[in-house]
């Protein structure tokens, strides 16, 4: 690429100005021309005072420092960040799945409330599935005197729950009581406002007298 050229009209201007280097006044250049053209004699150059060179200098090392130290700690956060997301998004076994359902239930048991609601789902229920926030905020609400925990009912770890209970379709929602002995459960859904009434119905035969209030 060749260098840009002033007009002749305005050159004529400056290469009479006094005793200065006949060169434009501004410098108009690609950076790849010097390596293209270093010995171009038509090459203008600007040649600034010593201490904005030194400045140059200084900017230049600070620079380069800064973008050195940067780089190494955003591809480190980087890193750190996918081991986290890999962590969290660790996909547990059929059987380490039934294990930890098993321990929140046992867990559930062992605080003494007055009630737990144990609820039978499966991973491909739609319905399940949509009363995941129904069932946390009713938890939630709840929390002084009732438990709910989950069971995958296509689990063989609750295959014993499965039979004792005569589990036949999901979801289903099965009470118990302070002891851990079961005192009804919801029956076949035909609807979601189905499967809310009849946990509603659970709730109300072991909530609290204040809490009906």
């Amino acid at each position: 690429m060749k260098d840009l050229e002033v007009p002749q009209s305005r050159k004529g201007k400056f290469e009479k100005m006094g005793p200065f280097p006949k060169q434009p006044l501004f410098c108009l250049k690609w950076p790849w021309d010097i390596h293209q053209n270093p010995r171009n004699s038509n090459t203008c150059s600007f040649e600034g005072p010593w201490i904005f060179k030194s400045l140059q200098s200084l900017g230049s090392v600070a620079f380069n420092f800064a973008n050195s130290a940067f780089k190494p700690f955003q591809l480190d956060a980087g890193t750190n960040q996918n081991q986290s997301l890999k962590s969290k998004k660790k996909i547990l076994t059929p059987e380490e799945q039934g294990e930890a359902e098993h321990r929140a239930f046992a867990s559930a048991l062992a605080t003494g409330k007055a009630a737990t609601v144990i609820e039978f789902y499966s991973p491909k229920c739609r319905l399940c599935n949509s009363l995941v926030d129904f069932v946390t905020e009713v938890e939630g609400r709840n929390s002084d005197w009732l438990s709910i925990v989950m069971a995958d009912a296509e689990n063989e770890k609750w295959l014993p729950e499965l039979l004792h209970y005569g589990i036949a379709y999901v979801p289903c929602f099965v009470l118990l009581d302070q002891k851990g002995r079961a005192l009804a459960k919801t029956g076949v859904p035909s609807s979601r406002l189905h499967v809310i009434a009849g946990l509603s119905h659970l709730l109300k035969m072991k909530r609290p007298h204040e809490h009906n209030r």
